[in-house]
Parts: structure tokens; C-alpha cells; sequence
């Protein structure tokens, strides 16, 4: 193996997960106009319509955690925060992009939604669905960090209509949940699975990480054993990377380097070795895999991410977020004062956009539809007009050569081994000028 690629298996700093394209690096403030263009467009009856709201409070924030979240904010600094989300959706609401499209599906992120009382839900929603109503979406998803879950919030979060809920459990082990941030520990996860499985939701779905610090074989092992237990409807597997702006990012000293560290991160090939168990231990309770971190049972729908991979229009609401709109990638400004005093004016908090070209939208689609383990040239040369197998040719066959795809019936489908590292894989499909560069 090439020094370079010895390299590249080391868990260093910088983004692994590709989750869009263009990269975030080249989306500029100097975009905004067509942002706004996008907006006052009429919209593509035939084009999805998604809403992300985005909850940025954090009881603790996770030492391997990029995204812009709090953990100072007082009851007022809440409700602040909510008023604006809600100016925010109200703003979107009455652009020209809606038309008469319904939302087709909601997803709560964060941060944590589940920080947020019974009564704010309550409120938030109700208020929310009065500005754009969702009674005709396809999935409502709410994420949660268990140690912030009662039976009441749930059960207020079931009445609300939530269909989707999403436990940020990553390990079982507390040793190993404290060493990386986490708020919450082992007691609470089987107490909040208990009552999110009494009360029947639709799809419950866990997450875990392979390669937290501290994490072993005999830690990893029993996790995913423990998970089969709880017999969840679809489990997602991370593996961790540690991008520029985390607190690991700055204090840990990661394995392979000069000096070792009293915890450290395996490296890629342990963690791909740790997803390859797990995926192969779920495969034998009744799991099939749907994408390159996720493993379902029976239909396991994701709305949210599936329309996402398929080029949905999805206003991107609340601090830091990220949108797409007819054909424009969108991104609010990610600082709290800023986002406050925008939508205090009445303007979007937009902060940064990038208008994406024919040949881009079809990249995006492509790179983002291969982390489900398989293309169908066919849905690209119907919705594109090309016939991808030509017009990739090299970049297919410079993965097929390493065994990380096989092409049937004008079909393309990852291997195992590509299916765990697909991310690192895709720039191969960039353009020339997004190829080696910064992705955030």
C-alpha cells in the first residue's frame, strides 16, 4: 500500500462523511441573490417538499460533535430561540417556492429535541403546523438523547404525531459514554426504550458509533448484542471521524502518531472491521441493509433521507442549517446573535448559498444514492437525460478495479467492502476543481 493511502487509513482530522455536494467550501454569502431568486420561483409540482428544524440545546456537547449547538442557554434564551424559528418557517412560508405543495416529511434535529419540555413541544408544534401544515407528511422524525426522555414527553410527542424517533444512544458502556461527552448513561437508554416501545411508534430507530474513544472489541461486540436485544427498527451506524472544529479535534492524540494516548481512536480499518460485524450480526436477527450506515427491518422507510438523495426541495429552518431549494444549496448563518437579529428585521438568516449546475445536480444524486449500496442507471438517464455508466465510466471503473462495486444489468452495487468506506470513495465522481480540496 502506498504511503498516502497509509495514511488516509489513520483517523486524523478532517470531514469523512460526505453528506452534499458541491462541497460546503465552495458555498459563498456572495450567492445569496440566487437564493432568494430561488425562492420567488414557482415551484416543480413534482419536486418534494421537506421542513428541518433545527434544536441546537445540548445538556452536555459531545467532545466528537461539529455541529452548532449550546449548553448555556437559560429558559428565556429558549423561548427566544423558538420565536425565531417559528418567524423563520412563518418567512419561508409565504414564498412563491411553496405553491401548493404539501410537506412531505419533518425532521427534528439538533442538538437536542428532546431537550425541549412536554409544553414547548406542545406549543411548538401546534404553532408550526398552523403556519405549514403537515398532515398529509409522510414521516415526522424526532430525534432524542435518552437521559432527556420522560414517559409524559413521549407520550406527548406520540400525540403530536411524531412517526419517526431516533435514540442518540452511540454505546452502552458508561465508562465510554463519559470519556466522550455523552449526557446520558446505560440506565437511562433501557428506561426510555422501554416507554418509546410501549407506546408503539412507528419506527424507532437507534443510533451507534463505531470508533468512539475507548472503544474496544469486546466493548463493540456487546453493544451490538445489545441492540439486537432491544430489537429496534432500523439501527445506523457511524463511524467516527473527528473534523477540525470538535474538542477530541483539539485534545486527543490520535493512535499512530508520536505519543499514545490513554484513549484513542481506532483507526479506519477497525472501525470498518467493527460495521462489518455489526452489520453481519443484524443480518442474522432479520436486518437487511439500506444504506452504508443503516440496517432496517421489513420496509424501514426514510423519508427524509431518501427525498434528500433525490433531489427534494427542504427549507433548512433554525441556526447553522442547511437547505436546499430549486436548485440552490442554502445556509443560515451560524452564529446565535446573528441568527436572532436577522429574523428580528423580518429578513431570512441566510448566510451563505450556491447555485448548483445540471451536471452538479446529477453528481449530487449519484454520489448520494450510492451510499444506499446501488444505483439504477435507469432513473438517471430518465430524470437526466444520461446514461451514467458512459458518462462515469472512469470513475466506475477505477471502483469496480478495487472490488468495491459490481455492475449488473446496467445496475451498479457496492460490495461489502465498498459499502463500508463508500464515502471515501466519491470524490472519485467529483469535478476536477472539488477534487483534494476542503470539504467544509
Amino acid at each position: 500500500m502506498a504511503s498516502a493511502e497509509i495514511t488516509q487509513e489513520k483517523t486524523g482530522l478532517g470531514n469523512y462523511f460526505v453528506a452534499n455536494y458541491p462541497p460546503f467550501a465552495a458555498w459563498k454569502p456572495a450567492h445569496l441573490p440566487a437564493a432568494i431568486a430561488a425562492l420567488n420561483a414557482p415551484p416543480d409540482p413534482a419536486t418534494a417538499l421537506g421542513l428541518y428544524l433545527h434544536i441546537p440545546f445540548c445538556r452536555k456537547r459531545c467532545k466528537f460533535c461539529y455541529f452548532r449547538v449550546y449548553t448555556d442557554k437559560n429558559a428565556r434564551n429558549v423561548e427566544t430561540y423558538l420565536e425565531a424559528l417559528l418567524k423563520e418557517v412563518e418567512l419561508y412560508s409565504k414564498f412563491a417556492i411553496v405553491g401548493n405543495r404539501p410537506l412531505h416529511f419533518v425532521y427534528f434535529g439538533g442538538g437536542t429535541p428532546s431537550y425541549l419540555s412536554a409544553a414547548q413541544l406542545k406549543d411548538l408544534f401546534e404553532r408550526l403546523q398552523a403556519i405549514l401544515p403537515w398532515d398529509q407528511a409522510e414521516e415526522i422524525t424526532f430525534e432524542c438523547e435518552p437521559g432527556t426522555l420522560q414517559q409524559h414527553k413521549l407520550e406527548t410527542l406520540k400525540e403530536l404525531g411524531v412517526t419517526r424517533l431516533s435514540l442518540g444512544i452511540e454505546n452502552f458502556d458508561d465508562q465510554i459514554l463519559e470519556a466522550n461527552g455523552r449526557a446520558h448513561l446505560s440506565a437511562e437508554i433501557f428506561r426510555a426504550y422501554q416507554w418509546v416501545r410501549d407506546l408503539k411508534f412507528d419506527q424507532i430507530n437507534i443510533d451507534l458509533i463505531a470508533g468512539m474513544v475507548g472503544e474496544n472489541w469486546d466493548n463493540w461486540r456487546d453493544c451490538v448484542q445489545k441492540t439486537i436485544d432491544l430489537d429496534p427498527d432500523s439501527v445506523t451506524v457511524y463511524q467516527m471521524e473527528l473534523p477540525f472544529n470538535t474538542v477530541f479535534s483539539n485534545e486527543l492524540k490520535i493512535a499512530g502518531q508520536d505519543q499514545p494516548a490513554s484513549f484513542t481512536v481506532a483507526d479506519w480499518p477497525t472501525k470498518r472491521d467493527w460495521v462489518d460485524y455489526a452489520f453481519n450480526e443484524l443480518t442474522r436477527a432479520g436486518y437487511h441493509d439500506s444504506s452504508a450506515y443503516t440496517m432496517v427491518k421489513g420496509d424501514g422507510r426514510f423519508i427524509y433521507r431518501d427525498s434528500l438523495w433525490h433531489g427534494a426541495d427542504m427549507f433548512g429552518t433554525g441556526v447553522a442549517s442547511f437547505g436546499h431549494i430549486h436548485g440552490v444549496h442554502v445556509q443560515n448563518v451560524d452564529g446565535w446573535d446573528q441568527y436572532l437579529a436577522m429574523l428580528d428585521r423580518g429578513e431570512l438568516p441566510l448566510g451563505r448559498a450556491l447555485p448548483v449546475t445540471d451536471r452538479q445536480k446529477l453528481i449530487r444524486e449519484l454520489i448520494l444514492q450510492l451510499k444506499t449500496g446501488r444505483l439504477q442507471s435507469d432513473y438517471f438517464r430518465r430524470k437526466f437525460g444520461v446514461d451514467i455508466l458512459v458518462e462515469f465510466a472512469s470513475g466506475f471503473e477505477e471502483l469496480a478495479y478495487a472490488g468495491n462495486i459490481t455492475l449488473s444489468n446496467r445496475n451498479v452495487e457496492l460490495t461489502r467492502a465498498g459499502l463500508l468506506q463508500v464515502d471515501r470513495l466519491l470524490p472519485a465522481f467529483f469535478e476536477p476543481e472539488y477534487q483534494g480540496g476542503r470539504y467544509t
